[in-house]
């Protein structure tokens, strides 16, 4: 399967955004690309090597981004019981999948639900 070049982009751009907040730290479990805040996931990358389709997964408190997410072609509550937390997988190739810059809206949004309050003040003085 090859990894159309918008969704990549896409990817290589959240996940420079997600990795700029503060204190996040980027790892690898599952052979997945995570970032982390304070030792917890904040949003889950996927792989790019191409070996499944690329998404991004977000937690998202706030009901209308939740079901702005929910509503992009492709997506659907997240595996494991993420979903029933708030948990979001939206993929990135399907054709209207949402711009980069609302996955980083949606990758802050999942940033606060998780970060400790002092890293979220931090942000916010940014």
């Amino acid at each position: 399967m090859t990894v159309p070049g918008n969704a990549l982009k896409k990817w290589e751009k959240v996940r420079e955004f997600a990795l700029a907040l503060p204190e996040a730290t980027e790892e690898f479990p599952w052979g997945e690309t995570v970032a982390k805040v304070n030792k917890k996931v904040f949003v889950f990358l996927g792989v790019s090597d191409g070996s499944y389709p690329m998404g991004v997964t977000v937690k998202l408190k706030d009901e209308a981004a939740h079901a702005h997410a929910l509503a992009s072609p492709g997506a659907e509550p997240a595996g494991y019981g993420l979903g029933k937390a708030g948990w979001v997988r939206v993929p990135l190739a399907e054709q209207g999948a949402p711009a980069a810059d609302l996955l980083c809206d949606w990758v802050e949004e999942s940033y606060r639900a998780i970060a400790p309050k002092r890293l979220i003040a931090e942000l916010d003085t940014r």
